[in-house]
C-alpha cells in the first residue's frame, strides 16, 4: 500500500512574498503535500494578536492546476492558521511549518513574534510545528546554506513527533553551510531589550514615537540558545504555551487570600 505523504501546513510572518517562506516551500514540497496560507503583507512581531474587529480575507493566488495551493491572507500569521485548519484544509496537517523569518527569534524575542505564534496556535491546534528563523534581516537574505538543515529538522520532528503543547523554536547562524558546526538543544537565554522612545514632531507639530532599544543578554550560560548562536551552532528551543510558573504555586498557596 502506498503511504500517504504528510499534509504539511506552511505560514509565516513575513509576508506571503518573503523569500524566506518561499525558500521553506522548496524545502517542505520535497517532503510531502504541501498548503500556503501567509500574510498579504509583514506582520513582524504580532506575537499572538488575532483579527476580531475586522473582517477577514483570503484570495487564492495559485492557479489552477499548480502543485501547491497558496493562500493570501488579510490577517496575523495566527489568523493564517486559524483559518487553515478550519476552512481550507481537508483535514488536519501533520506538521505546521513557519518561517523562515528574516531576523532572529532566539531568546526573549519569541514572545513577540508573529513567526513563533503561528507555531503555538498550530500546537495549541494539536498539530506538530516548528518555526525557523534566521539571524540576517536582509530581504536578501541568502537561505541556501540553511535548507538541508530545515529538512532533516523536520523529517525527525514527522518521524518522532512532539509532546502534546509543545513546538519547536529553531534559530540558525548566518554561516555558510560548511561552517554551521551543528545543531545544539537549547534553553531560552534570558535577555531582554533595554528599551527606549525616539520622540519626534511631524511638519505639523504633532508628537510621536519611535520604538528603539538594546538587546541585552544577561545569561553567561553555555546551554542557551544566545550561546550556540554566537558558537556556530544552529539552536533548537523545545517552547510550551502553557505559561503557569508551576514552581509558584505552593508559594502563593501559603498568602493569606481567603480571609
Amino acid at each position: 500500500m502506498k503511504q500517504e505523504k504528510p499534509l504539511i501546513l506552511v505560514t509565516n510572518d513575513d509576508g506571503i512574498l518573503a523569500p524566506g517562506i518561499r525558500a521553506l516551500i522548496s524545502v517542505m514540497e520535497t517532503i510531502g503535500e504541501v498548503i500556503v496560507v501567509a500574510p498579504d503583507k509583514p506582520q513582524s512581531a504580532m506575537g499572538h494578536a488575532i483579527t476580531i474587529n475586522n473582517t477577514l480575507y483570503l484570495d487564492k493566488i495559485s492557479k489552477e492546476g499548480d502543485e501547491i495551493a497558496e493562500y493570501s491572507c488579510s490577517g496575523t500569521p495566527v489568523d493564517c492558521v486559524k483559518l487553515a485548519v478550519n476552512e481550507i484544509m481537508k483535514r488536519k496537517p501533520d506538521l505546521c511549518v513557519s518561517g523562515i523569518n528574516h531576523g532572529s527569534n532566539s531568546s526573549i524575542n519569541v514572545i513577540y513574534s508573529g513567526t513563533m505564534s503561528a507555531a503555538v496556535e498550530a500546537g495549541i491546534e494539536g498539530i506538530p510545528a516548528i518555526g525557523f528563523s534566521l539571524l540576517d534581516f536582509d530581504w536578501n537574505a541568502d537561505f541556501e546554506p540553511v535548507k538541508s538543515f530545515v529538512k532533516r529538522i523536520t523529517l525527525e520532528t514527522i518521524a518522532n513527533g512532539l509532546p502534546k503543547g509543545v513546538v519547536l523554536n529553531v534559530n540558525f547562524p548566518k554561516l555558510k553551510e560548511n561552517e554551521i558546526k551543528g545543531v545544539k538543544i537549547c534553553r531560552q537565554a534570558k535577555a531582554y531589550y533595554a528599551q527606549k522612545f525616539d520622540k519626534r514632531q511631524t511638519p505639523f507639530g504633532k508628537d510621536y514615537y519611535w520604538l528603539t532599544g538594546k538587546f541585552t543578554n544577561e545569561d553567561q550560560g553555555e546551554d542557551t540558545d544566545e550561546w550556540a548562536l554566537e558558537n556556530g551552532y544552529i539552536s533548537v528551543v523545545p517552547v510550551q504555551f502553557d505559561l503557569t510558573a508551576h514552581h509558584t504555586i505552593q508559594q502563593l498557596n501559603t498568602w493569606n487570600l481567603n480571609e
